[in-house]
């Protein structure tokens, strides 16, 4: 690296969004929102982003494949709590909690309508 990223440094994209990023079961009620796998390539398409300055001409932040698993560790009227995690083939890459909700795809639609005024 040419330089060491700051610790507290930001980066910021606007990315567009259209039907080509919707949660792929959108219809039958539900609104075309975007989904999470494309939410957390978004996510880090911005920490790329974000590192390349800093990086010398030669250098590229990459990954490789990986496992994921999720285990329900909790679950509380209509939210269920995942461990997740990813390995590579050496060891533990990403460690976190997802939370999801399950909606009802009417009054969901409802308040993503509303938010598009």
């Amino acid at each position: 690296m040419k330089s060491r990223p700051r610790i507290g440094e930001v980066g910021e994209l606007a990315i567009p969004t259209d039907l080509k990023h919707a949660v792929e079961f959108h219809g039958d009620g539900m609104p075309a929102v975007v989904s999470t796998p494309h939410l957390v390539g978004f996510l880090e398409r911005t920490s790329r982003h974000t590192l390349a300055p800093h990086l010398n001409a030669d250098e590229r932040s990459v990954g490789q494949t990986i496992h994921c698993r999720a285990q329900v560790i909790a679950v509380e009227d209509r939210k269920v709590t995942f461990q997740i995690e990813a390995r590579d083939a050496h060891e533990v890459i990403v460690r976190g909690l997802h939370k999801r909700a399950v909606i009802h795809t009417e009054s969901f639609s409802r308040r993503v309508r509303e938010k598009s005024g």
